[in-house]
């Protein structure tokens, strides 16, 4: 039965390849589309992944246009995809990253939806589905331009490379495993990848947050000892007393502030549109460690999450098996992880709880990719070109973090691209209800072609 399933999953999939690539008349943003429909249906929930599945699909796709492309990786049920269009130039290739798994839709999360997360429902002017913010838009257009350049037949100066990688979700296994045994076949002069910011002000100014450095996430644990009692006896030493107490007082501890070249001119770029005019005075005080605390509490009245740019950001995550897990967002390069460690350790102050890194290596820790590069110049011409009137452009430090730390290890800028229109306030990715709208990603597609035209198009 296992293996009928399986042979029926694999014919379906065949046919939905084939049916991608039947039309060749489509417009860009039509098969953005379609290939994301496709994408979201394939349920690539990390964990397990599975994603097999969507290097599956990949591979068809590129089969139907002629593109050279393979599955790599020691997992059959977690393969990386890779495909690259060659040319005859000296130009070092560009690299396409996005991640071919989700995050899970637990059964609790799954009753809150008010459509099948796995079904790439359209309805009120949305595509709804898990992926369609994290990452498998950005997989959808990557794919769709370079099934578009293969269909035109046109001339690169550097080779284009597309790489879909499995567990990013969750160990980063996929791109580790890439790094380690199958580099000649992804190494590039830069890459592209997710962690982008695009939002837009009130008066329709859109900001292009080109991210060129990210937070570095380190998993902090807090084990509490002593003896629970019960309520005829309580215990001065209740293990979980103290553990609630260490979080309540990690939770409300202000972390330093820093402000590095990112951030810097981020915010002062920003700072000049009539949205962000209260933010204009509190940069200088930014800038002075007498008054940069109580100018970052000022910035988190107004904004959130800028405010977390500015420094280390801590989080009750869980708590089992007698261990509270906190995630530790820390600011590159400002402080390293030992340091982060040993000041969380005195905001506790309790010798009934350890606090410690939690097991697993840590995550690379690396400088911002340059601002100079022949790619990151390309963003901002094809940004300025399409928004001539309406645009800001600036680096940008993401809260979050990607996989784009590895390569950045090995010495390869890498950027986040501000493909996708952000609404104000949506915390849909990985998410309830995580939807797109077709405009959202039609824009995007067309960003993403002129990007790649502007910095790989031959003459």
């Amino acid at each position: 039965m296992r293996r009928a399933c399986a042979l029926v999953f694999l014919v379906l999939l065949v046919l939905i390849a084939a049916a991608a690539g039947a039309d060749d008349n489509r417009s860009l943003g039509d098969r953005t589309r379609q290939y994301l429909a496709d994408l979201v249906r394939l349920d690539t929930s990390n964990p397990p992944g599975n994603e097999t599945r969507v290097a599956d699909y990949l591979k068809q796709v590129a089969d139907n246009f002629g593109i050279p492309a393979e599955r790599l990786g020691n997992d059959p049920r977690r393969l990386n995809f890779v495909a690259r269009l060659k040319c005859n130039c000296k130009g070092r290739p560009l690299l396409m990253l996005a991640h071919s798994d989700a995050a899970p839709v637990t059964p609790d999360e799954r009753k809150q939806w008010t459509a099948d997360p796995f079904g790439a429902e359209l309805k009120n002017g949305y595509i709804y589905g898990r992926g369609t913010l994290s990452a498998k838009s950005l997989l959808a257009a990557e794919l769709a331009v370079m099934v578009e350049i293969k269909r035109r037949n046109l001339k690169l100066n550097r080779d284009l490379i597309l790489v879909s990688e499995a567990d990013e979700e969750a160990g980063m296994t996929g791109i580790q495993w890439l790094i380690q045994n199958a580099w000649s076949k992804i190494d590039a002069e830069f890459a592209l990848n997710e962690g982008g910011s695009l939002t837009e002000t009130k008066d329709g100014t859109k900001i292009f947050g080109i991210q060129t450095i990210e937070k570095v996430p380190v998993r902090i644990i807090l084990t509490a000892r002593g003896t629970v009692g019960s309520g005829a006896v309580p215990r001065r030493d209740n293990p979980i007393v103290h553990v609630s107490d260490a979080v309540s007082r990690l939770a409300k501890a202000e972390q330093p502030v820093y402000m590095n070249p990112t951030t810097r001119r981020y915010f002062s770029a920003i700072s000049e549109l009539p949205d962000y005019a209260w933010l204009k005075p509190l940069l200088p005080k930014l800038e002075n460690a007498a008054t940069a605390q109580a100018a970052a509490e000022q910035i988190r009245i107004h904004d959130e999450e800028l405010d977390a740019m500015l420094h280390t950001t801590v989080s009750f995550v869980s708590q089992q098996n007698g261990e509270t897990v906190m995630d530790v967002r820390r600011l590159p390069v400002a402080e390293s992880r030992e340091d982060v460690l040993a000041r969380l350790r005195q905001i506790v102050n309790d010798s009934a709880v350890e606090v410690s890194f939690a097991p697993g290596p840590p995550m690379p820790t690396t400088p911002s990719s340059p601002r100079n590069t022949a790619l990151y110049l390309a963003m901002e011409r094809a940004i300025q070109r399409i928004y001539p009137h309406d645009a800001v452009v600036a680096p940008f430090l993401s809260r979050g973090f990607t996989d784009s730390g590895f390569l950045r290890s090995r010495g390869m800028p890498v950027y986040g691209v501000p493909l996708f229109l952000r609404e104000p306030g949506d915390a849909r990715v990985r998410g309830v209800d995580e939807r797109i709208s077709p405009k959202a990603l039609d824009d995007g597609v067309e960003l993403l072609w002129q990007i790649v035209l502007e910095t790989a198009g031959g003459n």
